[in-house]
């Protein structure tokens, strides 16, 4: 709903502004007219008000403070006053201006702001203001039409009804296209997610499930050796895909793997944050991604870390987690943190907590290593090292 006011004050202002504008515009050419105003000073003093109040409706256009329509009103009250002081002597061009900045330059401010409760009064002490100066001028001059306070009365029915007709059915029309626009999302989300599972379906149809049925059959008509490859390269598959890289079928089971974009230590931690985006877990990353680290070291490291965001995601109670990398030059270091329910290290089994053997031996068969910091009510905190 915030985000429905917002596009509909922005919508007001736009319109306010264009019809502002073009009233200013109107009013400026009526009183540089010759006769209209007989004394310099008069004039450019008209005009600096008409030039202020211009300037604010253009200004409406990117700034949204109710101090501009203040500003634009009083610079239309004064030019008021002004005309009626040094120009009230009755030629077509005093009246036209009057008429113009009574009936349009004033209350189009009515637009911008709109019509509700906080700007019901300011609105009727401007209208008050406009019309009291305007029979005041007709009144006290000699030969001054009286088609200014109709002009007036028009001008300000007609954008008092634009102001409550746009504030109607703006907001409508932003929620129309937001559910439009949530409607497309998620269709499109669908879409993706299907694709995806048929990419899923046949990756594993052409590689896993046909190793799987030539176990189931003994492996009739294979030899062991080439059984034993095919596994392995099945593996290996299923880990490099675990870890970002994007199946490319050459043809009927033959896969290569390719990565979303470069190796780099960073792409690959993108790709971690988005699987597990779709696991409903966020992951957000914190410092340097530019780092190379050799093949053997890049996937005990990856293997690591989404362990623990995995254990992150199943039992810290948190949809949201913040890793942190690091390095030095000898040293690549990560730190996952989360505010979940944390545990005491003391009265949990080590070998219950799925962390010597996925996290710690892997790193350690590298060169690296890891440990753990948690407690009850202040969340978890694991720091992985590998070296370069």
């Amino acid at each position: 709903m915030p985000r429905n006011r917002s596009e509909s004050s922005r919508l007001l202002s736009e319109t306010c502004s264009s019809l502002g504008i073009a009233m200013s515009v109107a009013a400026l050419l009526c009183v540089s007219l010759p006769g209209a105003l007989p004394l310099p000073l008069p004039y450019f003093a008209v005009l600096a008000c008409l030039v202020a109040a211009t300037a604010g409706y253009i200004k409406i256009r990117r700034v949204r403070s109710l101090l501009l329509p203040a500003i634009v009103a009083v610079a239309g009250l004064l030019s008021l006053l002004l005309i009626g002081l040094f120009g009230a002597h009755a030629n077509l061009a005093t009246t036209s201006a009057l008429a113009i900045i009574a009936g349009g330059v004033i209350p189009s401010v009515a637009v911008v702001t709109g019509i509700s409760r906080g700007s019901v009064v300011p609105l009727a002490v401007v209208f008050v203001a406009t019309f009291t100066i305007v029979v005041s001028i007709v009144v006290l001059s000699d030969g001054v039409r009286q088609r200014p306070i109709a002009l007036a009365l028009i001008g300000w029915a007609f954008c008092v009804t634009l102001a409550l007709w746009l504030g109607r059915m703006a907001p409508q029309t932003v929620r129309r296209i937001n559910s439009m626009g949530r409607a497309y999302h998620a269709e499109r989300q669908a879409s993706e997610t299907e694709a995806r599972r048929r990419q899923d379906a046949r990756l594993l149809h052409d590689t896993v499930l046909a190793t799987l049925t030539l176990l189931a059959h003994s492996g009739v008509g294979v030899n062991e050796q080439a059984l034993r490859e095919q596994a392995a390269e099945d593996a290996a598959l299923l880990r490099q895909l675990r870890m970002g890289f994007t199946p490319d079928p050459s043809s009927s089971g033959e896969y290569n793997l390719k990565p979303v974009t470069e190796s780099t230590l960073g792409n690959t931690l993108e790709s971690v944050k988005q699987r597990f985006r779709r696991m409903g877990l966020e992951v957000n990353w914190h410092g340097t991604g530019h780092v190379f680290l050799p093949s053997e070291t890049l996937d005990a490291f990856l293997l690591a870390l989404a362990e623990c965001l995995e254990n992150v995601r199943r039992h810290s109670g948190v949809d949201e987690a913040h890793v942190t990398i690091t390095d030095d030059e000898e040293t690549v270091r990560a730190m996952v943190t989360d505010a979940g329910v944390g545990f005491d290290l003391g009265t949990i089994e080590p070998s219950r907590l799925g962390f010597a053997e996925s996290i710690v031996a892997r790193l350690r068969d590298v060169g690296g290593n890891a440990r753990l910091f948690s407690s009850p009510g202040s969340g978890t905190t694991v720091v992985l090292e590998v070296p370069k």
